[in-house]
């Protein structure tokens, strides 16, 4: 198993844009940094098709598109990206250990950029179809259903709020819910339901998401009678739980009832040298504009740490 000699002055786990801005930031500054990333650079980015809210592109821009080019720009910069997840993370006195599958790395400062996966239906059709009609944030996608059907997946506050940001844009809003009342707070729900917009299917769930290169359709069933039905949509936004990436550091660091990493306003854990930026943190917006103003700050912060630090 290989190890690094020297301490990295920082490691980022997480290649979403809140670890490459972090990176790009860490490596412009020159200090001695590595990415590591389990998957692809660009995280949720890439399950968004078109990106119209981030600043900059007054014609929106693809995710697989604004993903290449931050990782083209932190290469600029020379941030050293290398494939691996880390399995375990622990401190031994000023250091971290990092454990990844074939090597352990020791760093002064650590930033966990490993986000929040929303949870999966597990409907036929809906991998196929995410990013192309298939959607779990309605803030990034909403717009372009202007004037079209979409249905919102689930009842709980989150669900409901993206359901009542969906009028905004949709001719139609069908919110569906397996049970027969919602679980959002009661002002929520109310303004949910006298909204000449918003349809409910009760006692509903989607069994598949139809569609070859868009969503077209979703097959319902009723789960009280067993009736099926189809229902014409031209996008689904799924909201069944998210869940931060979070289990691989144990105890490290102090985490809020969802297992967010709580963090101060420069990105600080309770752990002095650990750092948590974007989705996985806790009260963050799951913006890439946040991400990318949370990996900024983070690194500017670890730079002052460092240096207040000394060698």
């Amino acid at each position: 198993m290989g190890q690094n000699k020297k301490p990295h002055d920082l490691v980022i786990i997480g290649g979403g844009p809140a670890g490459l801005t972090a990176g790009l930031y860490a490596a412009r500054a020159r200090m001695d940094v590595v990415l590591l990333e389990k998957a692809t650079h660009g995280g949720q980015m890439l399950t968004t098709f078109h990106i119209e809210n981030y600043p900059g592109f007054p014609d929106g821009t693809g995710g697989f598109e604004l993903s290449d080019l931050m990782r083209k720009q932190v290469d600029n910069f020379g941030l050293e990206i290398r494939s691996a997840s880390v399995d375990v993370i622990r401190k031994e006195g000023e250091l971290f250990t990092l454990e990844t599958g074939d090597e352990t790395r020791t760093a002064r400062t650590v930033i966990v950029a490993t986000g929040a996966s929303p949870n999966k239906l597990g409907a036929p059709g809906e991998e196929k179809l995410t990013g192309r009609g298939v959607s779990y944030c309605a803030t990034c996608d909403g717009a372009l259903y202007r004037d079209k059907a979409v249905a919102v997946v689930g009842g709980g506050d989150s669900a409901v709020e993206e359901a009542l940001f969906l009028t905004r844009f949709a001719s139609r809003v069908h919110i569906i819910h397996r049970r027969d009342a919602l679980r959002a707070i009661p002002i929520t729900e109310e303004r949910a339901l006298t909204n000449e917009k918003i349809t409910m299917e009760w006692n509903s769930v989607v069994t598949e998401i139809k569609g070859e290169d868009e969503v077209t359709a979703l097959s319902l069933e009723d789960v009280m009678s067993g009736d099926k039905r189809t229902l014409k949509v031209s996008g689904v936004f799924i909201y069944v739980g998210i869940t931060p990436q979070t289990d691989f550091l144990g105890d490290l660091a102090d985490k809020d009832d969802g297992n967010y990493i709580r963090t101060d306003v420069n990105m600080a854990s309770s752990v002095p040298g650990l750092y948590a930026v974007g989705d996985v943190r806790s009260q963050s917006i799951r913006q890439v504009a946040s991400a990318v103003g949370d990996g900024a700050t983070a690194a500017y912060y670890i730079y002052k740490y460092i240096e207040e630090k000394g060698n």
